[in-house]
This record gives structure tokens, C-alpha cells and sequence, in this order.
């Protein structure tokens, strides 16, 4: 079991620590209630250390990412970003990804569970197309973290001289923070404003230390996979292995926004094109529930006595105050508005499809 450099700061703040994605990870530290509000309401700091941190330099950097990926990099300007997914050539979906562009390369983050596929994967294509571009894995040696909620710009803004209002949703700026030099990314995912720290990682345990205590008057709490988990569901985020596998594809997802038709070849572009054109054979549904039963993913979805589709992600949350879930159902049964029954051990939970996310905060400009 894998740990990041952080794990003894989570063990002496008494988290609970558990298995994920061949990490020991921290699950809760004082309730994922209280932490899901602290973001909601305040702000909470994230360990991300998990997740694989991928550095793409050379003449054909961005070429390459715009090969591997849906989304189009060509033109962006450095010190910004696109979530994009990275398909097989049937249009399933190997990982999604954020790629930020800066000025001498990219940083592209994955998901700790497909980490070593995704270095594989774009180093085999790199190869196969001859472009002249270095995948780099710096996952070792840059530690993240994330620190999420509406006050999460002001705790930051104390320790760095960085325009922080400046960097727009899915930009990106290097600057120093607490004396430590950084990038500082506004992306998340949790629904809220707030940003991921990329930092050097011998410097995590203290800018860990410091964000803690700069942001404890403001209501700041550390925070663990499981109010992550409960975050991203109510924003209707996705999380691979259950919203997004090889057997989903993008369209199905409803993340048809990150996927660019209109660019050169990529892979996996001729499926996709067909499945557009088409209709895509299930669709993401968002579900809110009667009760207090909690659906869970492979749960089955009925709507007028028959099985209609399946759970993806279930959890009760803590904003609505309700059972949540998203399912991929048929294309009808997809509508909001639409009756479902979703069995949960033999019973039958009452839901109704609505819009998608559930929860949404007012955009940053």
C-alpha cells in the first residue's frame, strides 16, 4: 500500500485511513457530514497526493495531447485548461483528464487507479505517431492538494502575492505562496470555487501546516475521500469506474462538451462521430429519492414495472438532505420528470430524474 507524503499528518490529526486505488488514503478525519458542509460553507483542504501528475515537454507536446485526447489543446493559450477524456478507438473511455497548458509544457492529471495504464498508453501512441515530445511522470515529486469553498480564495490570498481573483475557472498561474514556489490551478472538484496547489513535494507537510492554520478563523477543515465522494455527487462530477469505464463512452457520460468533433483525426474520433450521429444507447441520469435507503452503484432502475438501467454513484446528501444517484438509463427514461423505482435489497426506493447537477453553486467570473 502506497502513501503520500502526507500520511503522517493525517494519522496525527486521527483520520481514518483505508485502502484506494493502492493508496492508504484518508477517509474521514471528524464526520464527512461536517466536512461536506465546511466545503459547502467555508472551505476544506484536500490531500490529492493519489492521483498521477504527468509532465509532457518537447516540440510536439501539444500535438500529441491533442491526438490522445477528445478535447482540442491546439490554440490554447498557457495558463489554461480543458477536462478531456482520453478513449479507445471505440469510443470508451481509458481515463478523464485535466491538461493544463503552460508556457514549456503540459501538466496533465489523472486518477490514481488508471496512472500506469495512461503512461503506457500515451507513450505507446507517441511512439506510433513518431512525434517528438517526453512524457514525463512527476507524480513523485510534485505533491497536490486542493483547497475547496467559498472562502478558499481569501485564506489563499493571505499567503501569496498572486492576483488570485485574476485566474479565471480552468486557468492556471506559477507563483509563491507561503514562500514556496507553485502553481495554482482553479479547478476542482467539488462543485465549489477553490484551487489545486502543485508544489514541490518536500515542501507538502508545511504549506499543508500553514494552509490549516491560516484558514482555521474562517472555518477551514481538513477533508477525506468521503465528503469528496458526497461533493462530487451533488455537482454531478463523474468518477471513473463508475460514471465513466472502457464500456461508456463520453456521449452516454453527458460529457459530449469535452469531446471535439471538428478537430484532426484523434483517437477514437470515428466511433464517437457515429455515436453522435446516432443517439447514444443510455444516457446519465441524475435520481433524488424518497426515503432513507441509499442507492449504490449496479443497483437496478425500473420505471412502469421493467428494469430501465442501472446505478452508476449513490450517496445520501448532505445539502438536499435526501438519497441521491446517478444511473445510466435508456435514453426515455433519461428526461427529468420521468417516475423510477430503484431496488435496494429487495425494496423498491421511489425517485424521480431530474436536472443535472444536483447541487450548483453561483459561477466565479
Amino acid at each position: 500500500m502506497r502513501r503520500t507524503v502526507l500520511h503522517e499528518v493525517h494519522r496525527t490529526l486521527g483520520a481514518r485511513l483505508v485502502p484506494f486505488a493502492g493508496f492508504e488514503m484518508p477517509l474521514v478525519y471528524t464526520g464527512i457530514r461536517e466536512e461536506h458542509q465546511a466545503v459547502r460553507e467555508a472551505a476544506g483542504l484536500f490531500d490529492l497526493g493519489h492521483m498521477g501528475r504527468l509532465v509532457l515537454r518537447g516540440r510536439d507536446r501539444i500535438q500529441l495531447l491533442d491526438w490522445v485526447a477528445t478535447n482540442r489543446y491546439q490554440g490554447l493559450e498557457p495558463g489554461h485548461a480543458h477536462y478531456a477524456l482520453l478513449c479507445q478507438p471505440d469510443g470508451g473511455v481509458i481515463d478523464d483528464i485535466i491538461a493544463y497548458v503552460l508556457p514549456e509544457e503540459c501538466l496533465v492529471v489523472v486518477n490514481a487507479a488508471n496512472h500506469q495504464t495512461v503512461l503506457a498508453w500515451i507513450e505507446q501512441q507517441r511512439m506510433a505517431r513518431g512525434l517528438q515530445a517526453e512524457l514525463l511522470d512527476r507524480s513523485e515529486q510534485l505533491a497536490m492538494l486542493a483547497l475547496q469553498g467559498p472562502r478558499a480564495l481569501a485564506i489563499l490570498g493571505g499567503l501569496t502575492g498572486l492576483d488570485l481573483a485574476a485566474i479565471p475557472y480552468y486557468g492556471i498561474a506559477e507563483g509563491e505562496l507561503a514562500g514556496v514556489r507553485m502553481l495554482l490551478a482553479r479547478t476542482g472538484y467539488t462543485g465549489e470555487d477553490g484551487f489545486e496547489l502543485y508544489l514541490p513535494a518536500e515542501h507538502a507537510v508545511r504549506i499543508w501546516q500553514v494552509l490549516l492554520e491560516q484558514g482555521r478563523p474562517c472555518g477551514l477543515l481538513p477533508c477525506g475521500l468521503g465528503a469528496r465522494d458526497t461533493l462530487r455527487l451533488e455537482a454531478a462530477m463523474p468518477l471513473y469506474g463508475h460514471e465513466l469505464s472502457r464500456q461508456i463512452n463520453p456521449y452516454e457520460a453527458g460529457l459530449g462538451f469535452a469531446v471535439r468533433l471538428d478537430k484532426e483525426a484523434f483517437v477514437g474520433r470515428e466511433a464517437l462521430a457515429r455515436i453522435k450521429e446516432q443517439g447514444p444507447r443510455r444516457r446519465l441520469a441524475c435520481i433524488t429519492c424518497e426515503g432513507r435507503r441509499i442507492p449504490r452503484q449496479d443497483h437496478p432502475v425500473l420505471a412502469g414495472g421493467r428494469r430501465v438501467g442501472t446505478v452508476t454513484s449513490g450517496t445520501f446528501s448532505p445539502t438536499l438532505e435526501r438519497p441521491i444517484c446517478m444511473a445510466l438509463l435508456e435514453p426515455a427514461c433519461a428526461v427529468p420528470g420521468t417516475e423510477v423505482a430503484i431496488e435496494v435489497r429487495g425494496q423498491l426506493l421511489p425517485g424521480r430524474v431530474g436536472k443535472r447537477p444536483f447541487y450548483k453553486r453561483e459561477r466565479t467570473p
